[in-house]
């Protein structure tokens, strides 16, 4: 165990949830993401860091594709050998513990560290002035067998237990770095997380990561504070939801002086295609594109009516669209939501509960007149058979 005797301030790169693997929609995004790793390394490289963290969901699934697993492999041979930086990786809730913790018992004297399943006692990794305690995801049921604590229900109750033993096996003298997968209650999520639990169980309170010097989470997929300023999500690497167009993926570049808070500067990245997201009539979008064609769309229409084969005529102008939808259903709408019980409901009732839904607005008298003679006809047919 080192003794302490410290030295200079020393920094590091924070990012998290890759997802290698995944798909949007039905399109590939393995190109997408290996032009923003090729930016990961050449950020390693230019910032000097002395390591890279990596809080977990390297892959989108437990089994990835052999692409995927080809892309992380590459990408961690560039950045260990070719660039000398060591890595330290968690398992997110995505992950496979035991597949991504493969080897880990001598990859590390390589620099690379990985932290699958969860283990009872863990040593830091001390790298500068710091040493990181990786605390991999793991559920309340995986918790309680592996740290043999049977008192463990929710995820707060895991990650106070993992501090814990952090904090017992931290070397004295040593900034406190934790890495987390987690979800802190009042952070600001995306259409595309996972979520850990339901009913509540799966948030925790920030207040566990008060007293680190830096917490290095995953899992939310915006860059963002987590009620301290040095407990931060890095972000995902790309957008991987239209919820997400508004945001800036970005690498987070920290700094931990041998006293004091740390310093953060967010470093951004350029996605090979953008995703956004564009509301207009369906005549005004076939004018021409707005922005880069290329870019991964999603449309929110705000014509009154259907639109005859919307999806294939746009695709003409916009090859890598993804998605329509009419502006009054768009999930950033604000608007009344109706809570129906279809089974509960006559048809009448809720073939109009769906058209406000999709049209966000009741149906007219001639509508409703149209509907009525059509479902009369309808029942009048079945009940002939």
């Amino acid at each position: 165990m080192p003794d302490g005797s410290l030295r200079t301030p020393m920094r590091f790169l924070h990012t998290s949830d890759w997802h290698l693997g995944k798909t949007l929609c039905n399109a590939n995004l393995l190109d997408d993401q290996a032009h923003a790793l090729d930016q990961v390394v050449a950020m390693a490289r230019e910032t000097r860091a002395e390591a890279l963290v990596i809080s977990g969901d390297l892959y989108d699934r437990a089994v990835p594709p052999k692409e995927a697993v080809a892309l992380l492999d590459e990408t961690l041979d560039r950045l260990v050998r070719g660039c000398g930086v060591p890595v330290l990786i968690i398992a997110g809730n995505h992950d496979s513990p035991e597949r991504l913790g493969f080897a880990s018992s001598f990859l590390g004297s390589q620099g690379l560290h990985l932290a699958g399943p969860l283990d009872p006692d863990p040593d830091p990794v001390v790298i500068g002035n710091a040493a990181f305690h990786l605390l991999p995801f793991a559920d309340p049921a995986m918790a309680r067998f592996a740290l043999g604590e049977g008192d463990l229900r929710t995820h707060q109750d895991v990650l106070a237990a993992q501090l814990a033993r952090a904090r017992r096996r931290h070397p004295a003298g040593y900034r406190f770095v934790a890495v987390a997968h987690a979800f802190v209650a009042g952070g600001a999520v995306s259409d595309s997380e996972m979520a850990l639990s339901i009913g509540g169980t799966g948030e925790v309170d920030a207040a566990l990561f008060d007293p680190c010097d830096y917490a290095a989470l995953g899992h939310l997929h915006r860059p963002q504070e987590a009620g301290y300023a040095h407990v931060r999500y890095a972000g995902s690497l790309l957008k991987y939801s239209a919820s997400e167009a508004g945001h800036v993926k970005a690498l987070t570049l920290v700094e931990l002086p041998e006293n004091g808070p740390a310093h953060t500067e967010p470093l951004p990245l350029s996605p090979r295609r953008d995703l956004r997201r564009l509301r207009g009539r369906f005549e005004d979008l076939m004018k021409g594109p707005t922005g880069p064609p290329e870019d991964y769309l999603f449309l929110d229409l705000l014509d009154d009516g259907p639109v005859l084969d919307a999806m294939a005529r746009l695709r003409q102008i916009y090859p890598n669209l993804l998605g329509i939808q009419p502006a009054s259903s768009a999930s950033d709408c604000t608007g009344e939501v109706i809570d129906i019980r279809s089974r509960e409901l006559d048809p009448d009732l809720l073939f109009r509960s769906f058209f406000q839904e999709v049209q966000g607005r009741p149906m007219d008298d001639d509508e409703s007149a149209v509907f009525l003679e059509l479902s009369q006809r309808v029942l009048k047919d079945e009940a002939h058979l």
